[in-house]
């Protein structure tokens, strides 16, 4: 498994619009701290930008031998609005970004049964550009839970459309996130994404879910005990065969990004090195 850094972590959490840091400042974070590739959003480069600030980022990731692992090309996606599943009706701008950054994976977004159909068209015209597309296991979505998640992936029926696993979202949604639940996921495993929380009930955040209402919940960071335990996880993928990125998609909680960015990896690293 290689090591991600989102840069999710250099934007604010409840404003995915807004970066604090520039592409060249986390591309040369990500690798002083080991990190083989950065998962871009459209708060660096998405479908909007111009060509010449795509050739610049492709050229700057050039620079410091990083890829593209994972690409997420609009700001509706991420923020999982209604407008979210619009790129799957004409999913040719984001395989051409895609293309334009040497980034094999595409981020999509379904909400509605209606959504399938269109996913289906959209991995057809991915594949014909040996492109994958992933949907990551989050609230809102037709991926909230384990199994809903795996009737959709079967009536979509795309050897190149599959998943993100995420255990934060999964925990919210109050689905089993260990053992179990990668092994039924593993055939679909595009990616992972990795943040950390407390569930509580006076938690300073909070995220709707359609199958349990509100949830509150406090951020820590994924070296810290009392929330999600990654060691099973990381053993659990090891050992259905994983062999994709394991990408950091959480900023800090407490601590500043700079920081969060180190002692993840640091974290991170020693965990895939006892495997």
């Amino acid at each position: 498994m290689k090591l991600s850094l989102s840069v999710r972590v250099a934007e604010k959490f409840h404003a995915k619009r807004e970066a604090n840091m520039t592409l060249e400042q986390l591309a040369a974070l990500a690798t002083r701290h080991g990190y083989s590739g950065l998962c871009m959003r459209a708060s660096q480069v998405g479908t909007h930008s111009p060509p010449e600030a795509v050739a610049a980022a492709r050229a700057l990731l050039g620079r410091y031998s990083l890829t593209v692992s994972m690409l997420t090309g609009d700001f509706p996606i991420p923020e999982n609005s209604a407008q979210g599943p619009d790129a799957l009706r004409n999913i040719t701008p984001y395989l051409d970004l895609a293309e334009q950054l040497g980034a094999p994976l595409l981020r999509v977004c379904l909400k509605q049964d209606e959504d399938i159909a269109w996913a289906r068209r959209a991995a057809d015209e991915a594949a014909e550009r040996a492109m994958r597309l992933a949907h990551q296991c989050h609230t809102r979505s037709l991926f909230e839970e384990i199994d809903r998640s795996l009737q959709v992936l079967a009536s979509i029926g795309r050897p190149n459309f599959g998943l993100i696993y995420e255990p934060a979202n999964l925990e919210l949604c109050g689905q089993p996130y260990q053992l179990n639940a990668i092994g039924r996921l593993a055939p679909h495993l595009f990616n992972v994404y990795l943040q950390n929380q407390v569930l509580t009930s006076d938690g300073p955040d909070a995220l709707d879910t359609w199958c349990r209402g509100k949830v509150r919940f406090r951020q820590i960071s994924l070296w810290e005990e009392g929330g999600i335990r990654f060691p099973p996880l990381i053993d659990a993928l090891y050992a259905v065969g994983y062999e994709g990125y394991v990408t950091v998609h959480q900023a800090s909680a407490e601590l500043g990004t700079r920081a969060a960015v180190r002692e993840s990896a640091r974290y991170l690293k020693r965990l895939l090195a006892t495997n």
